[in-house]
């Protein structure tokens, strides 16, 4: 019986010593095999922090050749605008100086000037006697048109034997207040054309005579060389432009409630 007792008691240490190595063996391979896995997850999250901070600068994507050609001329245009806009014809801006003369028996010139001592950028002679004027600002508001015709420079270039294009193109360089002859009508009735004249001596005199004026109107006395009384009138304009081709310019004047006394357009049609 002894003996029995004996060999059940070591059959189970035996069992006992067997089951605990083989936990401590699972163990140890669960052990390892966990090991791996941490530093796999460990590896992943250095290699996802990697990648974050390693990210690839986008590329600019490289613009079809007509895209680039579109933006190259918006680019132009918007250039173009804004000379237009900032370099206004002549070099005047929204707020002119304009002055009505002439000779109590001759016509009627107009000029404008950007400052009352600078030269007048646009000067022309009305067919209009300066009398007529008068009379016609006595009796209520006054409408100046000057027209020119756009034909005349396609004229000029079909003749040289360039093409409709080209002269379109040469009628748009030519600048509004350079045109030299014009139609004039007067509140709505033709009176005749209008010259564009170069200032003179006489003309460069009576603007200087005016000068210290800035709104008003009167005579001049006459003196021994000189045809006459030298009517005139002045005041300050508000420049507008509405084209290349349109040009607008109203007389400001702070006892007329707002209603320009005088109005000068300028039409290319």
């Amino acid at each position: 019986m002894a003996t029995r007792t004996s060999q059940d008691t070591s059959k189970r240490h035996f069992h006992w010593t067997k089951k605990v190595g083989t936990e401590e063996n699972e163990a140890r391979s669960f052990k390892s095999s966990s090991k791996p896995d941490e530093e796999e997850t460990n590896g992943r999250r250095i290699t996802l922090k990697t990648h974050v901070v390693s990210l690839p600068t986008p590329r600019k994507k490289k613009l079809p050749a007509a895209a680039t050609v579109s933006i190259a001329r918006l680019r132009s245009v918007v250039s173009d605008f804004r000379k237009s806009r900032s370099g206004l014809p002549l070099g005047l801006g929204s707020r002119v100086i304009g002055t009505l003369f002439g000779y109590r028996r001759g016509h009627v010139r107009f000029a404008l000037q950007k400052e009352p001592n600078s030269p007048p950028a646009f000067l022309v002679e009305l067919a209009t006697p300066i009398s007529g004027l008068v009379r016609e600002m006595a009796s209520g508001l006054v409408r100046i048109a000057l027209e020119c015709d756009k034909r005349k420079e396609e004229a000029r270039n079909k003749a040289k034997g360039s093409t409709s294009s080209s002269s379109s193109s040469s009628s748009s360089t030519v600048r509004l207040l350079e045109e030299t002859v014009w139609r004039t009508y007067c509140n709505g009735k033709k009176c005749g054309f209008a010259t564009r004249r170069e200032c003179g001596a006489n003309e460069w005199k009576i603007l200087k005579a005016v000068e210290p004026i800035s709104m008003g109107a009167g005579v001049l006395p006459a003196t021994e060389a000189e045809d006459g009384e030298v009517m005139y009138m002045r005041a300050k304009f508000e420049r507008i432009v509405g084209s290349r081709d349109s040009e607008a310019f109203y007389m400001m004047n702070p006892d007329s409630n707002g209603a320009p006394e005088l109005s000068v357009y300028l039409l290319r049609v």
